[in-house]
């Protein structure tokens, strides 16, 4: 069973369960929302077209009395989640007591037992504008201005739930940094292992370990944002069109029924191009009243689409196919339009089929070079890695002084990150104490340490793992740049460690922690190990918070396809020890991991394991200790 079933099942036997038929919520939606006052109901899911239709279609004498207080989770899932139902149902059921943190927007699929994301409870939805013109045409989630009319909004759907892992990978399978569109995959212990007696849908499903969703999806700051469906996708004009976004613009048209709109892409019957066609359900019969529909129609397609539609098809009510949960069945309705069931036929513009089958190979050639460009950046980062060492590691090694060592470290990290067009930036000047002090930073990519060298204004002692310690290329390296190795297997090899770690903190050094021990593909802080505490509070040193961004996209483990994205980094006033004993370190500890937090950006992660599905995600090349 997986995870959301165990839940549901240990929350059947804690708490009482009540079940509201379908067809009665269908026929009078304010009997959900009675249910929910009368049994004090805390936790309640329906898709978004539920919360739309309690909307729409409930009268406010027919709601007199209603207390919808103890709704603490509102999930809204199984479907798009939209940006205007959430804030019209908040606003509409605010005066009954429902409370905007209570609407939960959620992302699961039947392949991983129904839920994958969702997000902290108690958080107001996030919604996020990003530039429709960007997204179309580059797939890249660029925050627009808050004066943009044009912008695009998406929910954020949460994040994965623990032991689970999302990723957003383009078309040649290799991941996306965040804010870029591509398909979504998942894994996790709640996935399920293929189609029952169905071999080739379940090939189909799998990528190696990962499985494929079927959306289309970007990550900001740890949440899922969802854009649209892959088959669904209409492209034109070299332009990703998403359909939920003109079906939600068209249903909002005075004499459409809402909910009740399909658009979609059909092959032109003479030449095969992809037209762009609005089925929109009305119960007008009038012969110019549906004339100045169609035309409303198509302004308002056109506002999203930057050009009307190629067809837009007035149906009486119940010609839009839905599934038993509501969603639009965009590929049945397209089926039944190209058999000439739903009115009349597509019409041929031959200059607008030319036109659009020169962008649509425009499209696929810009995909190629999009391609090529990003194993040509790849092929040239892992070479000018492959020169700076052989330049850097020798001098680092023969040069006799530390300093020297250090600058060297230090000049190679800087022409690194310029030769691969991503500079480290610093966003604020470093909070370094001039004297001793534990630096400790949180982890996402093994080029943390080069981000580091080239922002740290002085030289500091990386704390190792000791396993480093023997491997020749790595360990000699370490040992001349003054990295400090910890034991962390071995208890009393490791106490020892540590308090050489304490003397070394009280003679003058700067010793610097990846408090989190390791680091994973997917955004968030993990929990902070001890050991850099600990050092910091017996030798009374104070604490410097170190967040670094944007490393996790640069070099995302399990990837070897770097991405071009600027690191920067960020530091935390020092944080003083208040004591030498355990309560101390945990104070520093707190403080310490709250800071970067804050200065980090990234969700949460304290409540998780390391592990996943039985086996330790990515190492790290320094560890904590």
């Amino acid at each position: 069973m997986g995870l959301i079933g165990a839940w549901l099942g240990s929350l059947c036997h804690a708490v009482p369960i009540v079940i509201l038929s379908p067809l009665r919520f269908l026929a009078r939606p304010e009997s959900w929302l009675w249910a929910i006052h009368r049994h004090r109901a805390t936790i309640s899911a329906a898709p978004n077209f539920a919360f739309e239709l309690c909307v729409n279609k409930t009268e406010e004498r027919d709601l007199e009395g209603l207390d919808l207080r103890s709704w603490r989770w509102a999930v809204n899932g199984a479907e798009p989640v939209s940006p205007s139902t959430i804030r019209r149902f908040t606003e509409r059921f605010a005066r009954y007591g429902f409370r905007p943190e209570a609407m939960a927007p959620v992302y699961g699929l039947a392949e991983c037992s129904v839920g994958l994301s969702f997000p902290p409870p108690g958080r107001i939805p996030v919604i996020d504008r990003v530039r429709r013109d960007m997204l179309a045409r580059r797939g890249e989630a660029i925050p627009a201005r808050p004066e943009d009319p044009a912008a695009a909004e998406f929910v954020a759907c949460g994040r994965p739930l623990p032991g689970h892992q999302i990723r957003i990978v383009d078309a040649t399978g290799h991941e996306l940094p965040e804010r870029q569109e591509g398909k979504l995959q998942f894994r996790g212990p709640s996935a399920t292992r293929g189609y029952f007696r169905n071999d080739v849908k379940t090939r189909e499903l799998f990528d190696g370990e990962w499985l494929e969703s079927g959306d289309l999806a970007y990550i900001a700051e740890g949440d899922v944002y969802l854009t649209g469906r892959t088959k669904d996708i209409i492209i034109r004009a070299g332009r990703n069109i998403y359909p939920h976004e003109v079906e939600e613009a068209v249903g909002d048209v005075p004499g459409v029924r809402k909910g009740c709109v399909a658009v979609f892409g059909s092959p032109d019957p003479r030449s095969q191009t992809e037209r762009i066609v609005v089925l929109a359900e009305t119960r007008m019969r009038d012969t110019d009243a549906l004339a100045a529909l169609r035309r409303r129609i198509e302004e308002v397609s056109a506002t999203i689409l930057e050009a009307p539609p190629d067809e837009v098809v007035l149906a009486p009510p119940h010609t839009v196919l839905k599934t038993s949960s509501g969603k639009i069945r965009r590929a049945a309705s397209r089926e039944l339009f190209e058999q000439g069931r739903l009115g009349e036929s597509p019409r041929a513009v031959w200059w607008q089929v030319v036109r659009l089958a020169v962008r649509g190979m425009g499209l696929w050639l810009r995909r190629a070079v999009r391609a090529a460009a990003a194993y040509s950046y790849t092929a040239y980062w892992w070479a000018t890695v492959a020169i700076a060492a052989l330049v850097v590691w020798p001098l680092v090694v023969s040069l006799p002084y530390p300093s020297w060592r250090w600058k060297v470290l230090r000049v190679g990290a800087k022409t690194l990150f310029v030769l691969w067009a991503t500079p480290v930036r610093v966003e604020q000047p470093a909070y370094v104490p001039s004297g001793a002090s534990v630096l400790v930073s949180n982890h996402g990519s093994y080029v943390d340490g080069l981000v580091l060298a080239a922002a740290l204004p002085e030289p500091v002692r990386f704390v190792a793992k000791r396993e480093l310690s023997g491997q020749f290329v790595a360990g000699t390296f370490l040992r001349r740049i003054g990295a400090f190795f910890v034991e962390r297997a071995d208890v009393a090899q490791g106490a020892s460690d540590a308090q050489r770690a304490i003397a070394a903190s009280r003679s003058g050094d700067r010793l610097l922690f990846f408090a989190e021990g390791t680091f994973r593909r997917m955004p968030g802080l993990l929990p902070f190990r001890m050991g850099a505490f600990l050092v910091a509070a017996e030798a009374r040193v104070p604490v410097v918070p170190i967040a670094l961004r944007g490393t996790r996209s640069l070099l995302r483990g399990d990837q070897w396809m770097p991405r071009r994205c600027a690191p920067t980094v960020a530091f935390g006033a020092p944080v003083e020890p208040k004591g030498a004993d355990w309560s101390a370190a945990v104070e520093l500890r707190d403080k310490t991991r709250g800071a970067i937090l804050r200065l980090s950006g990234e969700p949460d992660l304290s409540e998780e394991a390391i592990t996943f599905a039985g086996r330790s995600e990515t190492g790290s090349s320094v560890q904590g200790a």
